[in-house]
């Protein structure tokens, strides 16, 4: 079964994840034909501090 995993900063509310939970599992399991109960997400949180973008910390970037 189809396992989506999604790494990012860790500034999302309960709330929002929940929505990007509802949509990928919705669009992987129409782009799959497969019932939306088979679709796992997992999202990883990290500390602005922890991510680079463009050779700067995404804490620097976000400021």
């Amino acid at each position: 079964m189809p396992v989506v995993t999604i790494d990012g900063p860790s500034r999302a509310t309960k709330e929002a994840k929940k929505e990007i939970i509802e949509k990928i599992s919705k669009v992987v399991a129409e782009a799959y034909d497969m019932p939306v109960e088979s679709i796992t997400v997992l999202i990883h949180g990290s500390q602005p501090d922890n991510i680079g973008v463009g050779g700067q910390q995404l804490s620097e970037r976000i400021k």
